[in-house]
């Protein structure tokens, strides 16, 4: 069988890399090894019967404001995608059952910042003012080819209406730290703690360079626009993604595994299944998988390509993540206020010390003794996912080691993950009922996802690591994965990549999967 081009793997930038190209007249097939799409965009119900839980991805913001939805949004939609907006966005709970939250109420937001800074309320006020003027120049960077022309472009027309002053202090921040960034603007801790928790959602501890970006764009994006997630799961935008796609005369192929990419004269001209059907590809491959695993598995060693493939092989992963998963007879009854019920995200994450040392122990090897805890509460803002009266909780712990050497406080013994994750898992409950006492007795079903039982969910998910490698400066921008690669070429002809590991890296975006797309059908 012989194609324009086709895909390895179905999560959303493959998928939406096929999209695009079959609208234009491609003929495109979409190879997945799991028996269902999505990647990490995937709904199932893990606990009970009728809980139906996001694996991984929860918010669907980032899906919600981008540009393949803005070009594809009334196919998407008639193809059953739906979003349900949280007014209430995000909050952060502290050591002293207080917490702070985003709305998109800027009066409820900054009412409460008020009532602990004043100076600070003024201060949000005014960079949300700038974040209106502002976000169009930098969103337009973040969705731009790198390096390219338009991102020349997009930086020329910022110059021009902001100044020379504007693009040096847009520069800093792009290389700052959230606690540098902070500091800069704020005055009070807990302000401070609630921005910066954000950082911990890539691999940004409070003194990492480069990390003052995501939390400044997520609070003021939740500010201005809300938050979004997907009506009855994240798996909305892959089901609508796949109907697309199929209309447009695109195949989507699920529980075959490729072997191997098939390479004639330095150029990718097919796939080689385990199975060992072939398929053709006549004008491109299009691996949306880690580049670890396509250069070091799916294709044969090259002695043109040593030096490459050397590159490929020192990308680093970023720290692991557990997801736990429960099933509710009511949502948590957290000690900080009954209006916490409300909020899409609460974090568990009190300060900026911690925060801290949680990144150190988990670099260092250690089970950290206070995990960061990311707390979705989508049935809060969307019923549908729960019989009647019932939830979901969505946990997702950061930062973990993939392998670990001992425990930071000294408690749990084991040799790897699948020795301790139920006892660390008790750890993350035990940090819960801290802030919402009687938890455990609400829960009605569980499922924990270790770092190892999320690489053996999705292999590009290496180490737990749920953004396919780190974000850290030298390996962001034109250095995603490594530098002289950012455009998705790579130096097989006619082989492309996308995901989560290529520029603009993680999150539901399918920012690298629309931008090659159009690279690629112009």
């Amino acid at each position: 069988m012989s194609y324009d081009a086709i895909i390895v793997g179905a999560g959303h930038n493959g998928l939406a890399a096929a999209v695009h190209l079959a609208a234009k007249g491609w003929k495109v097939a979409v190879i997945e090894g799991n028996a269902e799409p999505g990647g990490a965009a995937k709904t199932r119900e893990v606990t009970l019967p009728g809980f139906r839980h996001d694996l991984c991805a929860m918010n669907l913001s980032m899906f919600a404001g981008s540009a393949f939805f803005a070009a594809y949004k009334n196919e998407l939609t008639a193809a059953g995608l739906g979003f349900v907006p949280a007014a209430d966005c995000f909050a952060s709970v502290f050591r002293d059952n207080t917490h702070l939250g985003v709305s998109t109420d800027l009066e409820k937001t900054t009412g409460a910042i008020a009532d602990i800074s004043p100076q600070d309320a003024a201060a949000w006020r005014a960079m949300l003012s700038d974040f209106g003027a502002d976000a169009p120049h930098i969103f337009g960077l973040l969705g731009a080819p790198m390096p390219s022309v338009a991102a020349a472009k997009v930086v020329w027309k910022a110059w021009r209406a902001k100044g020379t002053g504007w693009l040096y202090e847009t520069a800093r921040m792009l290389f700052a730290s959230p606690r540098d960034f902070l500091d800069a603007r704020f005055q009070n801790a807990k302000l401070k703690t609630m921005m910066a928790a954000w950082g911990l959602h890539l691999d940004f501890a409070p003194d990492v360079a480069g990390g003052a970006l995501f939390p400044y764009l997520e609070s003021m994006a939740n500010q201005a626009f809300g938050m979004v997630i997907g009506k009855g799961g994240a798996d909305t935008i892959v089901k609508a993604m796949v109907g697309v796609l199929e209309a447009k005369g695109g195949e989507l192929m699920l529980g075959m595994r490729v072997d191997k990419i098939i390479t004639a004269s330095g150029k990718a001209t097919g796939v080689l299944l385990a199975d060992g059907r072939r398929y053709e590809a006549k004008r491109a491959v299009i691996a949306n998988v880690h580049p670890q695993i396509l250069f070091g598995k799916l294709l044969n060693q090259d002695a043109s390509r040593q030096e490459f493939d050397r590159r490929i092989a020192r990308f680093r992963a970023g720290p692991g993540t557990m997801m736990i998963h429960l099933a509710l007879s009511g949502l948590p009854d957290w000690t900080a206020g009954k209006e916490l019920k409300t909020f899409a995200y609460v974090h568990i994450a009190p300060d900026m010390e911690m925060m801290s040392r949680v990144y150190a122990e988990a670099m260092g090897g250690l089970l950290p003794a206070e995990p960061a805890l990311v707390v979705g509460q989508p049935t809060a803002i969307d019923p549908s996912r729960a019989p009647d009266g019932q939830h979901v909780l969505w946990v997702q712990v950061r930062v973990l080691p993939a392998e670990f050497s001992r425990d930071a406080a000294g408690e749990i013994n084991g040799r790897d993950w699948d020795e301790v994750k139920d006892a660390y898992a008790e750890r993350v409950l035990d940090i819960i009922e801290r802030y919402a006492p009687g938890l455990r007795g609400k829960i009605l079903g569980r499922s924990v996802f270790s770092p190892a039982d999320l690489e053996r969910e999705n292999p590009n998910l290496i180490g737990g690591d749920n953004l396919s490698g780190s974000h850290h400066l030298d390996q962001n921008f034109l250095f995603r994965p490594v530098a002289g690669y950012s455009r998705y070429k790579t130096p097989v002809g006619s082989l492309y990549m996308c995901g989560a590991s290529t520029w603009p890296g993680a999150g539901t975006g399918a920012g690298s999967g629309f931008l090659l797309g159009k690279m690629l059908a112009k």
